[in-house]
């Protein structure tokens, strides 16, 4: 026998670390046989996952944090702290120009990284935690990141918090996918990323954590509580080291001085609640207008955010302060050093802007205008608070304060939430009650006019109803195919039977689900439907695949719920 001669292709160095690699490889397989073991009361692996998380979480949003004043001071000469008034002063052409740069170079990212030309946000990451098992499409996510980026540095009108949360995301997808990870531990560690990525980008590791469970989990299970408290303490702690323990904005102290305000509280929240539906509305008119716009005139996809960035130039002429996230304005309002009609006339004009950055399918999130209206709309509310009871009425900043939870918490859906990031960005926790009081009437009165949220709302316009709860959405998970009684089995339906509530139009199709099967077998009040594959060919003979029964179905439905409820409240 031959005795094979030839050498060994791996060099010195190679076979050194060969050992080390395989341990490495092994522990890899290791930790994801033991993921797919986890269970409530045994989270050892998925809190240090967590940590994990966190920290690259952080790291990733510190990264993008540096990045935006780092593009507006090549862009304004400045950073968004200043970008107002400077702004301002810059020759008339840089201003209208430099949006519609963005616009295009948003265009160009849009178009090759999405499938649509639009931007993603939260409301993607919340159906990937309802829908998606806990992962987002980590190439659109990275595009619309990239696209944010370049709004935020180039005039665009809204906020940070989306693309960050949106970040973060695509890292809990890039884990989970690694490890293997099942559905459940995938969402939770989708949790901590976005915990992670609210606590880094705002140093508010309370409001984080709870941002993720109550807008993007949606529910406070036990099991996910822990680890996610852990990375958005991990994302903090990265987010201090690199810009230290500071607030966000630096406040004048308010007290609550008399408690005769309380009745003013609650109807600036209901004023602030119905100013939030306006901005929400707007938004949606907007994009249904510019839909209408790029259909009639053939516009491109890539150059609609162009679009969108011309209207923005035109309005930054006259008010630079829609420019970016907009602290600088919002400094100004909390510090009560903006008139009733400045704030007024800010206020409307940032509605529009906002409603021109998403309608033109630029990146960026909401939170931030939320909380720069909320700003301008308590301002206006103190001043004639002030002026028509001033003996009652306190401090102006104070109103603005509770403005800018009051309406945060209308547009996000998250009343804890957005309670306690106000707190931690501002470090006021004097105004606790002023705050919470307005949030809870405008989180009540936009409740009554939208569908829960901003987030579930842009969901529900393309066709994902995600407000009510699993027991209205799960069914449409289902396929009628995977509950079927195939054709021909000794339990099925007969031919004969099939094929006459076929004819009497009472069937379904292959790619139907319970959604639409469930109510149609109320109606045909049957104990089962024909399910069929329709012929691709017009005039063509349908398929008999088989039929789902109304025990199958409802069993199926019921089995899901059951796993929606284990892992909330496992």
């Amino acid at each position: 026998m031959r005795r094979n001669t030839m050498p060994n292709s791996e060099s010195p160095v190679a076979r050194l670390f060969t050992p080390i690699r395989l341990r490495l490889w092994a522990r890899l397989r290791l930790l994801r046989v033991r993921l797919k073991q986890i269970e409530p009361t045994n989270q050892i692996v998925l809190w240090l996952i967590a940590i994990v998380v966190g920290v690259v979480t952080g790291h990733a949003i510190t990264l993008f944090r540096a990045a935006i004043p780092f593009l507006q001071t090549i862009f304004y000469g400045t950073t968004d702290e200043m970008i107002h008034t400077v702004a301002g002063a810059l020759p008339w052409y840089l201003v209208l120009l430099i949006p519609v740069l963005g616009g295009l170079i948003v265009g160009v990212i849009l178009t090759r990284f999405t499938p649509d030309g639009k931007a993603r946000g939260v409301a993607d990451v919340i159906h990937a935690a309802a829908l998606g098992g806990g992962r987002v499409n980590r190439r659109v996510g990275i595009g619309s990141a990239l696209a944010a980026l370049v709004t935020l540095s180039t005039g665009g009108s809204t906020g940070r918090e989306g693309p960050a949360v949106h970040i973060g995301a695509v890292i809990a997808s890039w884990v989970s996918d690694r490890l293997k990870a099942p559905d459940v531990a995938a969402r939770d560690i989708l949790g901590c990323a976005a915990a992670a990525a609210v606590s880094a980008s705002f140093n508010a590791p309370i409001a984080g954590a709870l941002f993720a469970l109550e807008v993007v989990l949606r529910h406070y299970a036990l099991h996910a509580f822990g680890p996610i408290v852990i990375a958005s303490v991990a994302g903090a702690v990265v987010s201090r080291i690199h810009h230290g323990n500071v607030t966000e904005y630096a406040l004048p102290v308010h007290t609550l001085g008399f408690y005769q305000e309380m009745p003013a509280f609650l109807l600036l929240g209901v004023v602030c609640g119905l100013t939030a539906v306006v901005m929400m509305r707007t938004i949606f008119f907007a994009e249904g207008i510019g839909d209408r716009v790029q259909r009639l005139l053939h516009i491109p996809r890539w150059l609609r955010p162009a679009v969108a960035g011309f209207v923005l130039g035109l309005i930054a002429l006259e008010f630079p302060h829609i420019i970016g996230v907009g602290y600088e304005t919002t400094t100004l309002a909390l510090k009560s050093e903006l008139a009733l009609t400045t704030a007024v006339i800010f206020a409307v004009v940032k509605v529009i802007a906002v409603a021109a950055t998403f309608s033109g399918h630029m990146g960026g999130g909401i939170f931030s205008p939320a909380l720069m209206l909320g700003a301008l709309t308590g301002t206006a509310f103190g001043s004639i608070a002030i002026d028509v009871f001033p003996s009652v009425a306190g401090s102006q900043g104070l109103y603005a304060l509770a403005g800018t939870g009051a309406v945060a918490a209308a547009v996000l859906g998250a009343p804890i939430s957005s309670t306690l990031i106000v707190f931690e960005l501002t470090g006021d926790w004097q105004a606790g009650i002023a705050v919470m009081v307005a949030i809870s009437s405008a989180s009540v009165v936009a409740d009554r006019l939208v569908a829960r949220s901003f987030f579930l709302t842009q969901l529900e316009r393309d066709g994902l109803k995600l407000a009510y709860g699993p027991q209205d959405y799960l069914a449409r998970t289902l396929k009628v195919t995977h509950v079927m009684r195939l054709r021909g089995a000794e339990n099925g339906a007969s031919d004969s039977a099939c094929w006459e509530l076929h004819r009497q139009g009472a069937y379904l199709r292959r790619n139907d689900t319970l959604e639409h099967a469930l109510p149609l077998l109320e109606r045909v009040k049957g104990s089962f439907l024909p399910v069929v594959d329709e012929p691709a060919e017009e005039g063509g003979e349908p398929e008999l695949l088989g039929a789902v029964f109304h025990v199958d179905a409802l069993r199926a439905y019921s089995r899901c719920l059951e796993d929606e409820l284990r892992e909330e409240h496992g």
